[in-house]
């Protein structure tokens, strides 16, 4: 609501007056980051003090103002020393985070290889002594930065000198940190209502402010999650536009129990793999040494949101083959009589890549059963395509090892008693077993 008129904002109103304000402090982010990206100044505000010797502040935007490093809106818009703050902060992580990125670039420089494609060991060890804790870094990951400078070799016909001359500043992401603001551009309390709160803040009405005047302050109803305890701290929340919505990630703080390292009886064990990608079980010691598992373990079964990603795949190849024979057929014809099919095929390529791009939103699905209360067998899935769910057994079951081979000469081994491995399982509804094998 704008408290200016009383006007109830719609939700694609307040997306564009958020994205607007999220545009000015991403130009003077970039501004920022062109004049700051080079060794020099990176490497000073990692070091964590000042020309005089002075421990820099722990918030980048201070850290920046500390450094008399500043920046303005362009010229004829006006805004407040809030919104120069948000992109002080944001610039200011990013050029701390470019310390890593300069440091592993310059130990991959100074240890360069004389086959890049295929090191030696000793070049293997010579480079990770040379990155900051090269030893726990991933292979692939000083790979990938040797094969950016040797394209960039066979471009200029030399070796970058250091990582800002290899690639460049990087692109800003259009969001406002409000947690480098205070009360007079944004405040957050809770609301009447548990599992509510309220942000008010200063947003523009216009995307090129020319005074105070198109500034207005708005308030935003915000539905907390219920993983917030009641009695947590809120703080300023970081806004982004998604799909044409705000959304807000907000941070807070609660006091918890100090964790005890002896005395526990209770253990949880997670693992993942090839064949399960992952599964989950707790158990229990007791006092005279038995280990008992605690009613039901867990197993994420992926089988039909990998299965949909690989008919995905096959279509997407199908489509992309149908589309160059007719760009072969078409010869760059835009009066093509296949110009038509070209264009609906390629729309459809658009559609299903958006679809093999959701794939990890589908196997992380609220619709999934939860690996304590699985779904009742009569109650249909709300996505009867998703497959991902877990595995529950209600028994407990107590640790043994392993049964003995059979000895030789008994036979073959019986079937397991129990029901038909090919029957729906609880929450399948919709889904009807495999059938039966065709005799060859």
């Amino acid at each position: 609501m704008d408290e200016k008129t009383g006007e109830l904002l719609p939700a694609s109103v307040l997306a564009e007056r958020v994205g607007w304000a999220a545009g000015l402090v991403s130009g003077m982010v970039g501004a920022l980051l062109a004049e700051h990206w080079n060794t020099t100044d990176v490497g000073l505000l990692a070091s964590g003090e000042d020309a005089g010797g002075r421990k820099l502040p722990s918030n980048a935007w201070t850290a920046l103002r500390r450094l008399g490093w500043t920046t303005v809106a362009p010229a004829g818009v006006k805004v407040n020393d809030r919104i120069v703050r948000m992109a002080q902060e944001q610039a200011g992580r990013m050029l701390r985070a470019a310390k890593w990125r300069a440091d592993l670039t310059a130990g991959v420089l100074a240890t360069w290889p004389a086959d890049p494609a295929k090191r030696t060991g000793e070049e293997w060890d010579a480079v990770r002594e040379a990155v900051p804790r090269g030893q726990f870094l991933p292979s692939s990951v000083i790979k990938s930065r040797t094969r950016q400078a040797l394209a960039f070799a066979r471009q200029h016909g030399r070796l970058p000198v250091d990582v800002f001359e290899l690639k460049p500043a990087p692109r800003t992401a259009r969001m406002l940190l409000l947690s480098a603001c205070d009360g007079q551009q944004a405040t957050l309390e809770r609301g009447d209502e548990p599992g509510r709160a309220l942000l008010r803040l200063q947003l523009p009405t216009r995307p090129d402010p020319r005074s105070y005047r198109d500034w207005t302050w708005v308030a935003c109803p915000i539905t907390l999650p219920p993983t917030i305890p009641a009695n947590a701290v809120l703080h300023l929340p970081t806004l982004r536009i998604h799909l044409g919505r705000v959304r807000a990630d907000l941070a807070y703080t609660h006091a918890v129990p100090k964790a005890q390292r002896t005395g526990h009886s209770v253990a949880l064990g997670v693992d993942w793999g090839l064949n399960t990608l992952l599964s989950a079980g707790a158990v229990r010691l007791h006092d005279n040494g038995r280990i008992t598992a605690l009613g039901s373990g867990g197993m994420l079964r992926a089988a039909g949101v990998l299965a949909k990603q690989h008919r995905l795949r096959r279509l997407s190849e199908l489509l992309h083959a149908k589309t160059d024979q007719y760009q072969r057929l078409m010869a760059g014809d835009d009066q093509h009589r296949l110009a038509a099919r070209h264009q609906l095929l390629t729309d459809e390529i658009r559609h299903v890549s958006a679809r093999r791009s959701n794939l990890n939103d589908s196997l992380a699905s609220p619709h999934a059963a939860s690996p304590t209360r699985p779904r009742p067998s009569s109650t249909a899935s709300p996505a009867p395509w998703l497959s991902a769910r877990w595995s529950t057994r209600s028994k407990p079951q107590q640790w043994s090892p392993l049964p003995s081979r059979r000895p030789a000469g008994t036979g073959p081994r019986p079937d397991p008693p129990g029901p038909d491995p090919h029957a729906p399982r609880p929450g399948d509804a919709g889904h009807p077993p495999p059938p039966a094998h065709a005799a060859r």
